[in-house]
């Protein structure tokens, strides 16, 4: 760090507001509110969805954001997206507040801090995991810690230095974004081509082909099991995994059709022994249907059982009716997909609870076709896979080139 950049508090240099919902008492406004579903992973907003709401008068005229404010994303989070994201509110036409999930920073010198170098400064803060270790969990919710965040520290150098590190770091950005966008587009190419393979193999059904829900053929007997895991009274504790022992997995194990058990958490014997249900096996079809919902992989393990968490459901199949790999396959097509995503569209949580997967339709041809069908199918799937293996990594490098370039910038080396 050079010598001359002063260090200070976020508390020192910023105004933090606390935003505001729906109104209570009136006179009422109707205004545009900024919520974390208009944060993009840029640290810009998207403005494509912006909820216009009536919300007080007199409550509006402290929260009514201004050109320059940083929103930041105080509740919210996800499974693998911690809480603490930030985004710059560059709108000078409208009248705009911001959600009671957000607060906004406001810089209260603008001669010492330039509002564009503190915005990637807390995007830094946020990309190099600080605000990780600030947030904690209520009803699957994370917070952040309000008075941590404020504690942070922001390393200040000259306002001349500032503009300067941000046009270095614009220029850079525009054409990280670039390729990002290309090889995003290249991934989403990838994707649509297996998609589309698969939507003309299922709809061109032959003699004999069946059209049936899940319930229906639970009750034949070719599904032997249909259950998801473990919530509620059964989620074990934090403090209860260990280093060693029973396989406990969720969605975030399920990555490119694979079962990743690598990222597996594990309970003791005793603890797994205490689980009734969520106990998967070998062959068996997982469904991610909480939270990340629409992951499909086979389990392939020497594991005598295997516990699923809450976000993850099982089919076994009957290997003389219905193969795993076919079935697999089937629930990655659009016509699958398509019943669960119209579920979700019902419903205000991201999630497809196991009573509408066994209301779902199957389309199951004979047990010699599906073995045709996944030859077929099996190797334009690896295929798509290693499109996608490469593309991601790319994406993934410049991410990575991006967190580099802002290392450097807040460590006085730009």
């Amino acid at each position: 760090m050079k010598a001359e950049w002063k260090t200070k508090t976020l508390d020192d240099v910023c105004q933090f507001s606390n935003g505001l919902w729906k109104g209570e008492k009136p006179p009422f406004v109707n205004v545009g509110v900024i919520r974390n579903t208009n944060f993009t992973k840029e640290g810009t907003l998207d403005d494509s969805d912006i909820a216009y709401l009536d919300v007080e008068a007199r409550k509006l005229e402290k929260r009514r954001l201004q050109f320059g404010d940083i929103i930041l994303e105080k509740s919210g989070g996800g499974p693998k997206q911690p809480v603490g994201r930030v985004a710059l509110f560059d709108k000078e036409d409208g009248d705009f507040s911001f959600s009671n999930f957000t607060a906004a920073l406001r810089v209260l010198d603008p001669q010492e801090l330039d509002f564009r170098f503190l915005h990637k400064s807390l995007y830094w803060t946020y990309l190099s995991g600080v605000t990780e270790g600030m947030q904690s969990h209520s009803t699957g919710i994370r917070n952040l810690d309000g008075d941590a965040y404020k504690a942070i520290k922001i390393r200040i150098p000259s306002l001349s230095e500032q503009q300067r590190i941000v046009g270095i770091l614009d220029e850079a950005f525009d054409g990280l974004a670039t390729a990002t966008a290309n090889a995003e587009k290249n991934l989403h190419n990838a994707r649509a081509l297996f998609e589309s393979h698969l939507q003309s193999v299922f709809t061109q059904r032959g003699k004999g082909w069946d059209r049936v829900t899940l319930e229906t053929l639970l009750e034949r007997g070719w599904i032997e099991s249909h259950l998801d895991g473990n919530h509620g009274s059964d989620y074990p504790r934090k403090d209860e995994f260990i280093s060693e022992g029973v396989p406990y997995i969720s969605a975030n194990c399920l990555d490119d059709g694979q079962v990743d058990m690598t990222r597996a958490k594990f309970l003791s014997p005793r603890r797994a022994a205490l689980l009734r249900k969520g106990i998967a096996k070998d062959n068996d079809v997982l469904f991610a249907h909480n939270a990340t919902v629409g992951p499909v992989a086979i389990l392939h393990t020497d594991e005598e059982k295997v516990i699923l968490g809450t976000s993850l459901t099982y089919y076994r199949c009957n290997p003389k009716h219905i193969l795993p790999k076919y079935l697999a396959h089937y629930m990655r097509s659009f016509g699958f997909k398509s019943q669960y995503l119209q579920v979700m569209q019902q419903s205000t949580r991201n999630q497809v609870p196991i009573t509408k997967q066994r209301e779902f339709f199957h389309v199951i041809p004979p047990l010699d076709e599906q073995k045709e069908i996944v030859g077929a199918l099996d190797g334009f799937f690896e295929n798509g896979q290693r499109l996608e293996s490469i593309y991601q990594q790319k994406i993934a490098a410049l991410g990575e080139l991006k967190k580099s370039l802002l290392h450097q910038a807040f460590s006085g080396n730009l």
